[in-house]
């Protein structure tokens, strides 16, 4: 209500008389004038939140009121302050000479710095790659810092990063198929919240041709102990080594990639976790 039990105007989505006002081509108005009296405003339609201060006698007795408005955007409720996927790349080892910044997929790193000396990951996980264009050897980096080539390669014939891309994590939940021949043929391991660091000491021999990543993401290694070249399986079916960047049907160890959405210390409880062998 406005003085001597007058109505005031009421200015919801645009609308209302008496209010005059002028857009500025994109979101509402940025300005607004009204012929006689004075405005309340609030920072909502249909009244909601408290509204801007009336004002001031000697202020509401001047004919026309003239407010410029900024248009401020509100957070979603719920949503994250940080990035999804975060990484520093370092020229050289401990994290020294020019920084890269990258919060999404790069094609070739090495058009930003000379070369990749040591890595951070801040949120994530990521895959990196030893050749431009996501190809050649595999490096998953899980949220954590990387000083020298050694902390993300046990591979002694790689030394080089070139190319980067977030990797999605679709649920807390973990399932891999793994086959001995391509198409899906031949014995079947079934491995459910585990990480395996060798498939003989569960009876499955190093001949991996096929896979399916039912659930999670994983990283299969060519030797025991998470050891030797990277294999990623996202979610999705793989028909022939190739499909993972492979060129020989050989994995000896699996496991989980951790994603901070979901395992917030960058650990995985195995207490429900399942390893099954199927023959065919």
């Amino acid at each position: 209500m406005g003085r001597a039990g007058q109505r005031l105007p009421v200015c919801q989505a645009q609308r209302g008389k008496p209010i005059e006002k002028q857009c500025d081509g994109h979101n509402g108005c940025d300005r607004l004038a009204a012929s006689t009296g004075f405005l309340l405003l609030w920072s909502e339609i249909n009244h909601k939140y408290p509204h801007w201060p009336p004002p001031t006698a000697r202020q509401a007795s001047t004919s026309t009121h003239t407010l410029t408005l900024r248009h401020t955007k509100r957070r979603e409720k719920g949503k994250r302050k940080d990035r999804a996927w975060l990484l520093h790349v370092f020229e050289f080892e401990n994290f020294r000479g020019k920084k890269v910044e990258l919060s999404g997929e790069c094609k070739d790193v090495l058009e930003k710095t000379q070369r990749v000396g040591s890595v951070i990951v801040e949120s994530g996980p990521w895959v990196g790659f030893g050749r431009p264009s996501f190809a050649g050897e595999q490096f998953v980096l899980e949220k954590g810092s990387y000083p020298r080539w050694s902390t993300w390669t046990s591979c002694q014939s790689s030394y080089n990063l070139s190319s980067f891309r977030p990797l999605k994590v679709d649920s807390a939940d973990h399932k891999l198929h793994l086959f001995e021949k391509a198409g899906f043929e031949g014995r079947k391991m079934e491995i459910v919240d585990n990480d395996v660091p060798s498939l003989w000491a569960y009876g499955f021999q190093d001949r991996v041709a096929s896979a399916k990543a039912v659930n999670g993401t994983w990283v299969g290694y060519m030797y025991p102990g998470y050891r030797g070249s990277q294999y990623v399986f996202e979610h999705g079916d793989f028909k022939h080594w190739n499909d993972w960047g492979a060129t020989a049907p050989q994995i000896q160890s699996v496991r989980r990639v951790r994603d901070m959405q979901w395992h917030k210390k960058g650990q995985i409880y195995t207490s429900a976790s399942t390893v099954l062998i199927f023959f065919s």
